[in-house]
């Protein structure tokens, strides 16, 4: 009798995830890059590869990647493929070899297929930092990998050491361009002139804008980008002598605003923020410095002014009744102690210390006076006492620089609403860093060899560019064909599809086989709707990628 059986295999995103890896030639350039030898029982690149789709898709440790992978692993028609070959050592060997290649190269080639077959434009090209945590001593640094080194933590974990990931991205979908490893110890003040020297060279020309946070604003950063032909833009930090001196102008004078562009709230609907420019313009350099008022930053500053100062008079009124007491006995110790409660308002609460005196008189013993001594003696008691008012003239300029920040840039052709448009960009910079730590999950690595995290750092960037790709398609194909697509749960709508939402959707797609004698007859892909094949159709992933799939289809090969 024959014996029928039917088995599931997943299949969910991973077809557009193999489309893009084949859109961007990733196969062949880990093979020309990172070569096997002529033994090998798999090839360096398909190792690389299923790594890099497993960040992407499910993220497993190296030691469950054999495991995610049998899900898929099945053959269609004959022999089922196991996943077997793809242990954790022969990963690890795959790492240590992409360490040793021509990462640099294969970077360059990888990131000029991105801008030709996706047409990216690199007119304008934003650079950030953030570091990823380690949890372990790490106590035998590898002196040919980065270093993991106690740091600045971006993490708020100053107990881990951490690598520095410099990160480049495109205005144009905000898709990743290049980065770049530090670390765990680097300022970023010092990556800025080799990091636009390596985007110069990527893109063969330097007319590109380059737009980063206030590490860039130096002026040796500034100099070496405007004598080689280079656009930057950037904000002044606080601590730059141009601030206090505009401040300290503009509570005295009148500015004329220009309006630049009004924004709603990102969680507040019934909320605007207005922004408005001012040219103050050009300092001794010849750059222009363009002064930006938002309203929503102004309401935020005064809001958190008050609450500084209310909180401070809080504790002044705490403070009164322990006065004249153990450790606030004297006047200065009182000093002290109103110095360190209004150390964030000084400016704004005039604090005055009261003083009273009262005459004690105290009978002196007959055994210790003369006679003709007087039979008493006084001295005086100081108490002291608190009064402060809120310097109201103060709060009154403080108004006039709320919701205030400065930007620099030597592009002198831009209006400086633009300017400002091209620097508010920045934010998606650090929502890439957001995927990259929390979709991806760049972190915990379950590596201990320097080498191997520098590999794989290397692959959480191809990772973060083709879900950057990903995102920037959907999105720019909407825009052109529909509004939003119903594909959150429950059916919910949403108008800015991210890559959590698009795996989510296809999460339950999987390959049916029906086996007869432990041989496939049949194999139909389930679970694929209408509304798939419509994200798909956005995403530029052709129906065939679904529906036309062969035997060992999750194994990459060449193109």
């Amino acid at each position: 009798m024959d014996q029928i059986e039917a088995r599931f295999k997943q299949v969910d995103v991973l077809p557009m995830v193999k489309h893009y890896m084949n859109s961007l030639d990733l196969f062949n350039l880990m093979k020309k890059y990172v070569p096997s030898s002529k033994s090998s029982l798999a090839e360096h690149a398909e190792s690389l590869c299923i790594i890099t789709a497993n960040i992407i898709c499910d993220n497993k440790p190296l030691y469950k990647i054999q495991e995610w992978l049998a899900r898929y692993s099945d053959g269609l028609t004959g022999e089922p493929v196991n996943a077997e070959l793809f242990n954790d050592d022969r990963l690890g060997r795959s790492l240590s070899a992409l360490f040793t290649a021509d990462r640099h190269s294969l970077l360059t080639e990888l990131s000029c297929n991105a801008i030709k077959s996706h047409q990216l434009i690199t007119d304008e090209i934003h650079n950030d930092s953030t570091t990823v945590t380690f949890k372990g001593e790490y106590k035998d640094p590898d002196p040919d990998a980065v270093q993991l080194k106690h740091g600045h933590n971006k993490d708020f974990r100053p107990d881990c050491k951490q690598i520095v990931f410099g990160l480049n991205i495109v205005a144009d979908g905000h898709v990743p361009l290049s980065y770049e490893l530090y670390n765990g110890n680097q300022s970023d003040d010092l990556t800025h002139i080799p990091n636009w020297n390596g985007l110069r060279a990527l893109i063969k020309k330097e007319d590109f804008i380059y737009i980063a946070d206030c590490k860039l604003c130096s002026s040796e950063n500034l100099a070496h980008i405007d004598k080689n032909n280079g656009y930057f833009i950037t904000i002044i930090p606080k601590t730059h002598k141009d601030v206090p001196e505009f401040k300290d102008y503009i509570k005295t004078h009148d500015v004329k605003w220009d309006t630049a562009f009004s924004t709603p709230h990102s969680r507040k609907k019934d909320k605007t923020n207005k922004y408005r420019t001012y040219e103050a313009g050009k300092n001794k350099k010849g750059y222009r410095v363009i002064w930006v008022h938002t309203s929503l930053k102004a309401e935020d500053d005064g809001k958190r002014r008050s609450k500084r100062i209310d909180r401070a008079q809080k504790a002044l009124e705490e403070l009164v009744p322990k006065l004249n007491a153990y450790h606030l006995k004297t006047e200065k110790q009182i000093k002290a102690a109103v110095k360190e409660i209004c150390k964030d308002v000084s400016d704004y609460l005039d604090v005055k210390i009261t003083m009273g005196r009262k005459r004690i008189d105290q009978r002196i013993p007959s055994t210790k006076r003369e006679p003709g001594d007087p039979i008493y003696k006084y001295k005086w008691s100081f108490t002291y006492g608190l009064e402060w008012e809120i310097n109201k003239q103060a709060v009154s300029d403080a108004l006039k620089t709320d919701g205030l920040f400065p930007l620099i840039t030597n592009h002198h052709e831009l209006d400086a609403a633009e300017v400002l448009r091209m620097y508010k960009r920045q934010s998606y910079l650090e929502k890439r860093m957001y995927t990259k730590k929390s979709i991806l999950d760049v972190a915990p690595v379950f590596l201990k060899d320097e080498k191997r995290i520098e590999a794989v750092m290397f692959l959480y960037f191809i990772a973060l560019m083709i879900v950057s790709l990903i995102e920037r398609n959907i999105r720019m194909n909407m825009g052109k064909k529909i509004e939003k697509l119903p594909i959150l749960p429950q059916g919910m709508n949403t108008k800015k599809p991210t890559w959590n939402n698009i795996r989510y959707f296809f999460r339950n797609i999987h390959l049916a086989l029906v086996l007869k004698d432990k041989i496939p007859i049949q194999a139909t892909v389930q679970g694929l709707n209408d509304l798939h094949k419509k994200v798909c159709e956005l995403i530029e992933v052709p129906s065939s990628a679904y529906q036309n799939l062969k035997d060992g289809w999750w194994l990459f090969e060449p193109n």
